[in-house]
C-alpha cells in the first residue's frame, strides 16, 4: 500500500513538472512567434533590432552575431531542451496506462491535397501560410512606401527597377522563413515532432512542400536580381564575390551561408543544427552489426526476420526500423515496421518484408534457399515512433488493413496481450488479394513461445481475399524458419543513448551548444577581432562563415561521439547477460551450420487454432463495407485504425468523420515494409 502511495506521489509531480514545461515551451514559442510577425515591420528593423544588437555587441561576437544568436536560434534550442525533460518523465509513467485523447490530434481533413492530417498539424499550417501571406504584404508595403519618381530618378533607375530590386530582397527574406523550418519534419528521431505528438514518417511530405517552397522563393529571387541588373547595365554583379557583404556568385551556385555570412546564418539554423545532432547519432548507429536470430519464411514471399534486442530498448507499436543487408546492397537502407511488443518479448525484435521490389525479392531468394545459410550480415537504424499509446482507452478497437498494412496491427496485437487488463475487443478486418496471404495472419504469433494466456484476448479476424471466389486448391508450400549462427561482431539493437536517452539528447544539446560558442568567440576575440578592430569591414565575410560552420559540426561530432561511446560501453554489460533464446539453437545441431526445419503451422506451445481459428470468417471476392461494419460496432469508445491504400484510408477517414457514430475515433496508421 505505501507503495503505491508513493507510486502515485511520484507520478503527480512528474505530471506537475510537465504541465510546467509544456507553459514555458508554449510561452517561449510565441515570444519566438512575436519575432517572425514583427521582422517586416519597420518597428523591427529600425528600433527593436539595433537595440538588441547595440546590447549584445562585444568583441567575441561582433556587432551582430550575439543578437542574433539570443533572439533566433537560442528559443528553439531551449524549447527542444526542455521537450527532452518533457519526454523523459513521459517515459517513466507507463506507457501502458490510460490516457484520455488529445483533442489537437484527432482527424481535421480527410480528403483533399492535404490527405488525412490532425488538428496539430492543420494549426501549423495556418501559421505558416499566415506568416508568409503577413510577411509578403508587409514587406511590400514597407519597401514601397518610400519609392517614388523622384527617389528613384536620384539613384538612376525607374521606378519598376527600383520596386523590382525590392521585390527580389522581399522573395529571398520570405525563402528564409521556409528554410528556417525544412530540417524539422525530416529529423527522424525530432524531439520537437514527438512532443506535438507528430513522427518524421507522418511529417516528410512537409519538408517536400517547404523544400519546393524554398527553392522557388530563391529561384524567384534571384530572377529578379538577374532582371534588375540586365536593365540597369549592372550584369557584372552576377560574377562579383564580395570579401565583404553579400556574395553574388554563391547564391547562385546555392551557397546559402557563403552568400550571406555566418551572422545571418543563424536565423534558419536551429532546425538544421538538431538535424545534424539526428544524423550523426544515426550514422554511429548504422556502423553497429546487429545478432539476426531467426527468419520465418512463409510461402507468399514474405519473411519475418527476429533480432536480438537489449531488455533497455523500448518501444511502442507501429514503430520502424531501416535495415541495411550490406550482401545485397551497401547503400540502400529500407524502412520496416516493428511487428513485435518489446514488453510482450523484451529480447527480441521483429519485422516482416514482403518481396515486392528487388532488394526485398534478392532478401526472399536467400532464405528461401533449399540449403540455409548460416549468418546474415545486417545493420539498423532505430527503431523510431511515436512516444506514447492509448489503445487502452477504448472498449473496441476496429483495425482495416490492406495487404501488407496489417504489419503494424501485428505489433499492437501483441503488445495488448501482455496487458493484464482493461484490454478491449479486437476486431481485425484484413483485405488480402490471394488466398496465399492468409499466411500472414501466423506471423500474429511470435516464434518464441510464451507462457502468456493468449485464450484470454478478445480476438475476432475477418479477413477478405479480393480477387479469388474461393480456398485455392493449389499445393501450399510449407513454411520455413531459420535459426543462425551467432556471430562474436554482432551485437543486439540497443538504445543508442542508453535508457535515458532523453537526458542524454538534451544534454547533448547543451554542451554541443555551448562548445560551439565557446570556439565562435575565441576564434572571433582573439583572431578576427584583431585585424577588422569590430568594423566588420576587413575579415572576409566567406572564411568566417566556413570556420564557424566547422566549429559547429566539430562540437557536435565531439559531444555526439562521447555520448554515444559512453553508452555504447554501458550496454556492452548489458548485452552480456542476455541469454541466448530458450528454443533450439543452430548450437546444439551437430554437424549443421544453421539450424532451420519446415512446419505444418504447428507453433511449439503456443495454439494457432486457439488464437484465430476459430474467430476467422474468410470472405472471398469481395471488399469489406466500411460503413456496414462500423455502424454495427457495440461500444460506448470505439477506436478505428486503418493501415492501407490511401483509397482504404481516405474512405474510412470519411465514414468516422461524418455523422455516422460520436464513439468512434479514427486513427490512420503508417507503415512500410
Amino acid at each position: 500500500m505505501e507503495t503505491n502511495i508513493q507510486s502515485l506521489d511520484h507520478t503527480r509531480t512528474n505530471k506537475m513538472i510537465q504541465l510546467t514545461i509544456k507553459v514555458m515551451v508554449i510561452t517561449i514559442f510565441l515570444g519566438y512567434i512575436m519575432i517572425w510577425v514583427m521582422m517586416p515591420t519597420n518597428t523591427f528593423w529600425l528600433h527593436w533590432l539595433p537595440r538588441i544588437h547595440s546590447a549584445t555587441n562585444s568583441s567575441y561576437f561582433g556587432q551582430q552575431q550575439g543578437g542574433n544568436i539570443l533572439i533566433y536560434t537560442t528559443p528553439i534550442l531551449l524549447i527542444a531542451i526542455m521537450s527532452c525533460i518533457y519526454l523523459h518523465l513521459q517515459n517513466k509513467v507507463s506507457h501502458h496506462q490510460s490516457t484520455p485523447n488529445n483533442l489537437w490530434g484527432q482527424l481535421a481533413i480527410v480528403r483533399g491535397p492535404l490527405g488525412i492530417i490532425s488538428w496539430t498539424e492543420v494549426s501549423f499550417l495556418i501559421m505558416f501560410v499566415a506568416l508568409l501571406v503577413w510577411s509578403f504584404s508587409a514587406y511590400l508595403h514597407a519597401m514601397f512606401a518610400n519609392i517614388t519618381t523622384q527617389s528613384a530618378s536620384k539613384m538612376g533607375e525607374k521606378v519598376w527597377e527600383v520596386k523590382l530590386d525590392s521585390i527580389g530582397l522581399m522573395l529571398g527574406l520570405i525563402g528564409n522563413i521556409c528554410l528556417s523550418l525544412l530540417f524539422f519534419p525530416v529529423t527522424r528521431g525530432s524531439l520537437v515532432l514527438r512532443l506535438l505528438g507528430l513522427t518524421s514518417e507522418s511529417t516528410i511530405k512537409y519538408h517536400i512542400w517547404i523544400g519546393n517552397l524554398t527553392m522557388m522563393f530563391f529561384i524567384a529571387h534571384g530572377l529578379c536580381y538577374i532582371v534588375f541588373w540586365g536593365t540597369t547595365h549592372q550584369i557584372s554583379q552576377m560574377m562579383k564575390w564580395e570579401k565583404i557583404g553579400i556574395s553574388n556568385v554563391a547564391g547562385e551556385v546555392v551557397f546559402f551561408i557563403l552568400h550571406v555570412g555566418f551572422s545571418y546564418i543563424w536565423i534558419s539554423l536551429p532546425g538544421f543544427y538538431l538535424f545534424l545532432i539526428d544524423r550523426i547519432l544515426r550514422l554511429l548507429q548504422s556502423q553497429q552489426k546487429v545478432r539476426l536470430v531467426s527468419a520465418r519464411v512463409l510461402p507468399c514471399q514474405v519473411v519475418e526476420l527476429n533480432f536480438s534486442k537489449t531488455q533497455g530498448l523500448k518501444y511502442n507499436p507501429t514503430s520502424l526500423i531501416f535495415v541495411n543487408v550490406p550482401s545485397i546492397s551497401k547503400l540502400q537502407w529500407h524502412p520496416f515496421t516493428v511487428t513485435s511488443s518489446s514488453d510482450f518479448d523484451d529480447e527480441k525484435l521483429s519485422v516482416v518484408i514482403k518481396s515486392k521490389g528487388s532488394w526485398s525479392q534478392k532478401l526472399y531468394e536467400k532464405l528461401s534457399m533449399p540449403s540455409p545459410m548460416d549468418h546474415l550480415q545486417v545493420s539498423v537504424e532505430g527503431p523510431y515512433g511515436p512516444v506514447s499509446t492509448n489503445f487502452q482507452q477504448y472498449d473496441k478497437l476496429v483495425m482495416f488493413s490492406g495487404g501488407s498494412g496489417i504489419t503494424p496491427f501485428i505489433s499492437i496485437i501483441r503488445e495488448l496481450l501482455h496487458m493484464e487488463n482493461n484490454t478491449p475487443q479486437i476486431l481485425l478486418i484484413p483485405s488480402f488479394k490471394k488466398s496465399e496471404d492468409l499466411a500472414m495472419l501466423q506471423l500474429i504469433l511470435p516464434v518464441s513461445p510464451t507462457t502468456l494466456d493468449i485464450s484470454r484476448l478478445k480476438l475476432q479476424i475477418c479477413p477478405y481475399v479480393t480477387q479469388e471466389i474461393g480456398h485455392t486448391t493449389e499445393e501450399q508450400h510449407l513454411h520455413k524458419t531459420i535459426w543462425f549462427k551467432s556471430n562474436p561482431l554482432d551485437a543486439p539493437i540497443s538504445p543508442i543513448l542508453g535508457q535515458n536517452n532523453w537526458i542524454w539528447l538534451g544534454m547533448i544539446i547543451v554542451f554541443s551548444f555551448i562548445i560551439s560558442l565557446v570556439f565562435i568567440a575565441l576564434f572571433t576575440r582573439f583572431y578576427i577581432y584583431p585585424i577588422d578592430k569590430g568594423t566588420n569591414m576587413i575579415y572576409s565575410y566567406s572564411v568566417r562563415s566556413v570556420c564557424s560552420m566547422v566549429f559547429i559540426c566539430t562540437a557536435i561530432s565531439v559531444t555526439v561521439s562521447i555520448a554515444f561511446l559512453w553508452n555504447k560501453r554501458r550496454n556492452l554489460k548489458e548485452m552480456g547477460q542476455i541469454q541466448m533464446t530458450d528454443l533450439p539453437s543452430p548450437l546444439a545441431s551437430p554437424g549443421l551450420s544453421s539450424w532451420c526445419y519446415n512446419e505444418d503451422r504447428e507453433m511449439e506451445s503456443l495454439s494457432y487454432e486457439s488464437l484465430i481459428g476459430a474467430s476467422t470468417n474468410v470472405n472471398y471476392g469481395e471488399r469489406p463495407d466500411f460503413k456496414k461494419i462500423l455502424t454495427e460496432c457495440e461500444g460506448s469508445r470505439i477506436g478505428v485504425l486503418v493501415s492501407g491504400p490511401k483509397m482504404m484510408r481516405d474512405d474510412v477517414a470519411a465514414i468516422c468523420s461524418s455523422e455516422l457514430s460520436k464513439k468512434i475515433v479514427f486513427q490512420s496508421i503508417s507503415f512500410t515494409w
